[in-house]
C-alpha cells in the first residue's frame, strides 16, 4: 500500500493533472505526455521557444533556450529538484516524504544529484577521484581490450543487436569493474539499471513505478552485502576506497554507489546506441570520419549535442531570484529541456543538421553544467569514441538490417534494440 500510494502522489496524480494540462494548451504537459515527444522530442523545443525564452506555466516555468538553460543550471540560487518539489500542495508534499520507500534510488536524496552544496561538494570531493582526467586515461586500454573483445564475438554473426551484443555490455563491464563488482553480477546490475530508468519520467505507470522499485530494491540487497565484502577485503576500486574511507555513512554510501552505478552506464548505451543511428542516417558523415579518423572525438560530441541520451532536468528556486526579466519566487521550479537546447538555433547554426565537423558541438548541455555537471563525462566521451570508431572499422560493411527500437522513455532517450547485418557472411564468401 505504501508503494501504491506514493507512485499515486509522485506518478497518478501527475499523470493526470499532465494530461489535461496538455489539452489546455501546456507547452511543457504536451512535452511530456505526447508519445510523438518519445520518437522526437525537437519540434517541441521549438514550440516552447516560440513562446519566449522563459515560459510561464502553471506552479512553474519551462525553457528550451541555451543561453537561460545554461545559467540557471551555474546559478547559485537555483538548486536541484527533489521529488515533492513537483507539487505545491503541501499535505501532498508531507505524503511523498511519509511514504519515503528507503530505497537507493538515484534520483533522489540522498543521491548526489539530488543534494546542493554543501553536502554537494562533499560527496563530489570523494567520488571524482574515480573520474579525473588521469584515472580515465588508465581506463583507455581496458576500453579497448573489452571494445575489442566484444566485436570478436560480434564477428561470429552476420546479424546481431547493436544494443543488447555491444553498446549495453562496454559500459557495464568498465562501471562494474570500477566499483569492484565481479562479472558474473553484470547481469543483475544491468537489469537494475533498465527497470529503474523510467523513473526519470513523469507520470509513468504503476506497473512501471513497482517493476522499477522492486529492481532498485534487489540491487541495493546485494549492494549492501558487496560494500561489506569490500569493507573486509577491500580492491582497487572506488567503492573500496569509499566504504573504508569512513567519510560517508551507510546510506550516503549506498546512494552514492547506486547512482555510479546507473548513471555510468545507462547515458553511454544511449550515446553509442544514438551515434550508431546518427551514423545510419548521415552517411556522408561517416565516410568523412573514416576518411579523416582524427574527428571521431569531435563526432562524439556532435552526437552528445545532436541527440542528447540526458533531455531534460529541473531546477527550484532557493530565492526569490529575476532571471530573463522574470521574477521567480522561491520554490518555484524551471523545467530545463537540455536536449531541445542543444538545436537553439541561436547558440549552433543548422542546429537539425548532424555535422561532425561543427566546431562547437562540446558546448552542448548533455552532461548538464555548473556544480552538478555529470562527473563521468570524460569517461563516456572516451568510450563513445572508443566504441564507435573500433565498430566501424571492424565493420566496414555493416548496415542497419531493420527497424530500430527505441526505450519508450522521454528523459533518457536512447534505443532498445537496433538489428543490424555486420556484413561478416558477405566478406567470407567473398573471400
Amino acid at each position: 500500500m505504501k508503494t501504491w500510494i506514493r507512485w499515486a502522489v509522485i506518478n497518478g496524480l501527475p499523470g493526470v493533472v499532465l494530461r489535461a494540462q496538455a489539452r489546455r494548451g501546456n507547452p511543457l504537459a504536451q512535452y511530456l505526455t505526447d508519445p510523438a515527444a518519445r520518437e522526437d522530442p525537437y519540434p517541441f523545443g521549438d514550440r516552447i521557444r516560440a513562446r519566449g525564452r522563459l515560459v510561464a506555466i502553471p506552479y512553474s516555468y519551462v525553457t528550451a533556450d541555451y543561453e537561460l538553460c545554461r545559467t540557471v543550471l551555474r546559478h547559485k540560487d537555483f538548486g536541484v529538484t527533489p521529488p515533492e518539489a513537483f507539487t505545491v500542495f503541501k499535505p501532498v508534499q508531507r505524503l511523498i516524504k511519509a511514504t519515503d520507500l528507503k530505497i537507493a534510488s538515484p534520483v533522489e536524496p540522498p543521491a548526489m544529484l539530488m543534494v546542493d552544496p554543501p553536502v554537494h561538494t562533499r560527496y563530489r570531493k570523494l567520488v571524482a577521484q574515480a573520474f579525473t582526467p588521469r584515472a580515465v586515461a588508465r581506463l583507455r586500454d581496458r576500453i579497448s581490450e573489452v571494445t575489442t573483445d566484444l566485436l570478436d564475438d560480434l564477428a561470429q554473426h552476420e546479424n546481431a543487436d547493436l544494443i543488447e551484443q555491444f553498446a549495453l555490455l562496454l559500459p557495464i563491464a568498465i562501471i562494474s569493474e570500477i566499483l569492484g563488482i565481479p562479472a558474473e553480477k553484470r547481469d543483475d546490475l544491468l537489469d537494475a539499471g533498465h527497470a529503474g530508468s523510467p523513473l526519470l519520467d513523469i507520470g509513468i505507470s504503476w506497473k512501471t513505478f513497482r517493476t522499477a522499485n522492486d529492481a532498485l530494491r534487489e540491487a541495493q540487497d546485494y549492494l549492501v552485502e558487496h560494500i561489506a565484502e569490500l569493507r573486509a577485503n577491500p580492491g582497487d576500486n572506488i567503492l573500496s576506497d569509499l566504504a573504508t574511507g569512513g567519510e560517508l555513512t551507510d546510506t550516503e554510501l549506498l546512494y552514492s554507489a547506486a547512482l555510479i552505478a546507473g548513471a555510468g552506464f545507462e547515458t553511454t548505451v544511449n550515446l553509442i546506441g544514438n551515434g550508431i543511428m546518427a551514423l545510419h542516417q548521415h552517411p556522408e558523415q561517416l565516410d568523412l570520419l573514416r576518411a579523416e579518423p582524427a574527428r571521431w572525438p569531435g563526432a562524439v560530441e556532435e552526437i552528445l549535442r545532436y541527440d542528447s541520451p540526458v533531455q531534460m532536468t529541473a531546477r527550484t528556486a532557493l530565492r526569490d531570484i529575476e532571471i530573463a526579466g522574470v521574477r521567480i519566487a522561491k520554490g518555484e521550479m524551471v523545467a530545463l529541456l537540455l536536449g531541445c537546447a542543444n538545436r537553439d538555433p541561436k547558440m549552433f547554426d543548422n542546429p537539425n543538421v548532424f555535422d561532425v565537423t561543427r566546431a562547437n558541438a562540446r558546448e552542448h548541455l548533455s552532461f548538464s553544467s555548473g556544480v552538478h555537471a555529470c562527473l563521468g563525462a570524460s569517461l563516456a566521451r572516451m568510450e563513445g569514441a572508443v566504441a564507435l570508431q573500433a565498430l566501424y572499422d571492424r565493420f566496414p560493411n555493416l548496415r542497419v538490417a531493420d527497424a530500430p527500437q527505441r526505450r519508450g522513455l522521454l528523459n533518457l532517450r536512447g534505443f532498445q534494440h537496433i538489428p543490424v547485418s555486420t556484413g561478416v557472411g558477405a566478406r567470407v564468401a567473398a573471400g
